[in-house]
């Protein structure tokens, strides 16, 4: 049995920007619950699971996707959706809540973009376990089950991102830097699913 997201790991209850421990909570169960929802259906008719199915870049997005309806539900009506492909995914409509994106990234990888835009970010990382509730790190292990291990709060600006435009790629890409993720304020972390070798060395990292 995987255990669900717990309070005590939140490390603020209230992360600003309208959020709060309690609504991010409840959001990630909601994910959760609708991923296993799926799941068991994908299960009877032939054994599969979504990361089966979708690209875990298209997975991803449907998990913030997710999220983002979670904390719309869970909120208040502090926050509500912004629509498909517009910026930022969360649109704050409470007295404190201000207009918010939404980035998910897998295991350690930080979270990316087209472009960089400055504004106010809930990054999310997310690895994926056993189906029996284990995880261990490494591609060659990676389950089917996502689980959060890594939410973070904050404001970027257009510094804050490395832009790629390799000639003949997909296109332009802007990847949050590594002191972009310590300006983001961890809410969020779980070190029993780090996907790193050494939790003291993560926090050294991207948490001092």
């Amino acid at each position: 049995m995987i255990r669900p997201p717990k309070s005590e790991l939140l490390r603020t209850e209230h992360p600003g920007f309208g959020l709060t421990g309690r609504a991010l909570i409840a959001a990630m169960r909601r994910v959760y619950e609708t991923v296993e929802a799926i799941d068991q259906t994908l299960l009877v008719r032939g054994g599969f699971r979504l990361p089966d199915l979708i690209e875990l870049a298209n997975f991803s997005s449907m998990l913030g996707n997710l999220l983002a309806q979670g904390i719309v539900d869970e909120s208040g009506g502090a926050f509500q959706r912004a629509g498909p492909h517009k910026y930022q995914d969360l649109r704050g409509t409470g007295p404190s809540a201000v207009n918010i994106e939404i980035k998910m990234a897998l295991e350690d990888n930080r979270p990316k973009g087209h472009l960089p835009k400055a504004g106010h970010y809930l990054a999310c990382r997310y690895v994926l376990c056993s189906d029996s509730g284990e995880f261990t790190r490494g591609r060659e292990t990676r389950g089917r089950i996502p689980r959060f291990w890594d939410l973070r709060v904050g404001e970027l600006d257009g510094s804050d991102f490395t832009v790629s435009n390799t000639e003949g790629d997909s296109g332009k890409t802007a990847v949050v830097k590594p002191s972009g993720m310590k300006k983001l304020g961890l809410v969020y972390f779980d070190p029993e699913l780090i996907p790193r070798a050494s939790v003291d060395r993560y926090i050294r990292d991207y948490c001092e």
